[in-house]
């Protein structure tokens, strides 16, 4: 496995992930938010988020999942709430807690980074080695009324491991395990990384502006409790997203 150690002014930005292709304000098309439910238990739940729709409200309002919580009571007093969250375009596992004494171990064990998380995803291009391990600086960047995340050796530390699970049609399928937990860290890793494989390519500098990232799934999501470590951990998996599509035609 060899380590990719970026710096400061070597690559583009991450460019911002393609809208969805649902409107805003469509949410998940319909449904209940129950049927959903991946993994349930006293402490916790784990559901299968859908792409095309935020986990909570905005600034500027609009449709949530934090808003049919209420539906995953399962007969407590008090719906649900966040122990992490994933982007609007992000679907795959999504774990809350059914109440504040768990939300607060759930909080723990993700900031102890004992919250194991896998990513798939979808990217332009095709990174230089097969696996590996990228390590960043990652600093909030702030540019008239937005922001936006950048590599910098001066900031936050984040570490990637990433995998090659396929690739066709000028694109790659990557398994990505974070082992922090930055802000956009995984969009930011893999523009960094797919634009140093075009520019060792040689490529042209309009290509390396390409948006690099295309789709994102949080596939697994496994977490030990303390306060039961006799039992098995409770993991979930989510299969391939139907929204992926089968280009992937080689794997590995």
């Amino acid at each position: 496995m060899s380590a990719v150690r970026l710096g400061v002014g070597r690559h583009p930005p991450a460019p911002r992930a393609p809208p969805s292709r649902r409107k805003r304000g469509e949410g998940w098309g319909g449904g209940q938010l129950a049927d959903r439910v991946l993994y349930r238990d006293g402490l916790i739940l784990v559901i299968d988020k859908p792409a095309g729709i935020a986990v909570h409200a905005g600034p500027g309002g609009g449709p949530n999942l934090e808003s049919a919580f209420d539906e995953l009571r399962f007969g407590l007093p008090h719906p649900p709430a966040l122990a992490h969250r994933l982007d609007r375009d992000t679907s795959g596992c999504l774990v809350l807690g059914r109440h504040p004494k768990a939300l607060r171990r759930l909080g723990a064990l993700f900031a102890a980074g004992r919250v194991e998380k896998i990513y798939w995803v979808v990217v332009e291009g095709r990174p230089a080695e097969f696996e590996g391990r990228i390590e960043t600086g990652l600093k909030k960047l702030t540019r008239g009324g937005g922001w936006q995340i950048v590599v910098d050796p001066a900031g936050q530390k984040a570490i990637t491991d990433y995998r090659i699970c396929g690739a066709a049609e000028g694109r790659s399928w990557l398994e990505l395990r974070p082992r922090t937990g930055r802000t956009h860290q995984i969009r930011v890793h893999c523009a960094a990384l797919v634009a140093r494989s075009l520019a060792t390519s040689h490529m042209a500098k309009t290509q390396l502006q390409r948006p690099c990232y295309c789709m994102l799934a949080a596939s697994s999501c496994r977490s030990i409790l303390p306060e039961r470590p006799s039992k098995s951990p409770p993991r979930c998996l989510l299969t391939w997203p139907r929204r992926l599509g089968g280009w992937a035609t080689k794997r590995y």
